[in-house]
This record gives C-alpha cells, sequence and structure tokens, in this order.
C-alpha cells in the first residue's frame, strides 16, 4: 500500500518523507491533485490538517473522503478528532509524532482498524459511556448478541480492559477476547473505537 502525503506546508512534507523513507510515496498540495490520482482506495492518504483542512472538510461534507484516510495537526483538538473519526477518517493524531508511533498508526490501518491516540480514545469511549445508547443500539445489540456477549458489550463501551471484565463477569480473559471477536463479527466492526461509534 504507498503512502500520499497531502499538505500544502513543504516543511512537513519534507520531514514526512524522511519519517516514512521505507514506502513508495508521492506528494499532492491540493485537492484537485488528489482526486486524480490513481488507486486512491490503495492508498493511505496523510494530510496535513493545518494547511489542508478547508480541503478535508470539503471532503467530508461532500462525502468522497479517501477510504484510508489520515489527518495529522500540530496541536491535535480531541473535539476535531471526535468530528473526524464520526466522519470515517481511519487515523488521527499530532503531525509531529515519534516514527515509532507513526509506524504503529500506519500498520493499524492496514489492519483495517482505527488509529487514534489514548486520550482521544479515551474520550470517545467515555462520550459513548455518557451518552446513553439509543434505542436503534440496544435493539441491534439485544438481536444480535447472546446474553453473555450482552454483558460484556456493556462493559467494553464503559471502557472496561478485557482483564476488567474477566473480573466482573468472573471468566477468563481467554473467554472474554472471544465474546469481543465474535461482538465485532456480528456488528460488523474492527475494533473497539468502531464499536463505540456505532452503538453512541
Amino acid at each position: 500500500m504507498k503512502t500520499i502525503f497531502f499538505s500544502s506546508n513543504f516543511n512537513i512534507l519534507e520531514e514526512w518523507e524522511k519519517r516514512d523513507s521505507n514506502n513508495t510515496i508521492s506528494v499532492v498540495s491540493d485537492i484537485e491533485s488528489l482526486e486524480n490520482k490513481n488507486n486512491l482506495d490503495d492508498s493511505i492518504v496523510v494530510a496535513d490538517y493545518d494547511s489542508v483542512a478547508h480541503d478535508i472538510n470539503t471532503l467530508i461534507s461532500s462525502n468522497t473522503i479517501p477510504k484510508h484516510l489520515v489527518v495529522l495537526e500540530s496541536v491535535p483538538e480531541i473535539v476535531t478528532g471526535k468530528m473526524l473519526i464520526a466522519h470515517g477518517i481511519k487515523a488521527y493524531g499530532n503531525s509531529r509524532m515519534l516514527s515509532i508511533h507513526y509506524k504503529q498508526m500506519i500498520q493499524t490501518i492496514k489492519n483495517k482498524k482505527v488509529w487514534t491516540y489514548p486520550e482521544l480514545t479515551a474520550a470517545l469511549v467515555h462520550s459513548a459511556k455518557r451518552n446513553k445508547l439509543n434505542n436503534d443500539s440496544i435493539n441491534l445489540i439485544e438481536n444480535r448478541l447472546t446474553q453473555k456477549e450482552q454483558e460484556v458489550v456493556y462493559l467494553v463501551i464503559e471502557g472496561y480492559t478485557n482483564d476488567a471484565i474477566a473480573s466482573e463477569l468472573e471468566i477468563t480473559v481467554r473467554t472474554v477476547k472471544a465474546h469481543v471477536s465474535s461482538i465485532f463479527s456480528k456488528l460488523h466492526v474492527n475494533d473497539r473505537i468502531a464499536l463505540v461509534l456505532l452503538l453512541k
């Protein structure tokens, strides 16, 4: 999977190219160039929100965001991250994150999961906990999940770890992992963030 860097800030582009020297990289600086790229669905698009926010917002409002869009910002904000993730962005974080975190983020996206930094993940889980589930979400849970899976899914939404769920329900961590995997499969999500976004 190749990487497309989307920014009008040449300093950021240079920094990103150094950090991602192992992948096939191309660079675009405007929305027209991005939309003219071949095989956009087979690429990870890393966008610099500081310089192309207007373009990202245009893609969101027209419902034409690339399939694997990463949005990075010099000062990430939880509110911005929640909005972007809710609109289908696959990752949101600091544009100057360490290389190790960048590589983890790219691998997470290649694994078809959503990546966020820890504080944003906690905020997403907390907002789902704070907002009571609507009737559609409750019906989905009750119609698709077994009784034990329902117990597990509510604890996942509350932000419990697998270990904490195992302790709460007096089952093994291995059993919790099996239930969580089954829940993801039955609700057609890949990870906890996607589960929270689906149900909240």
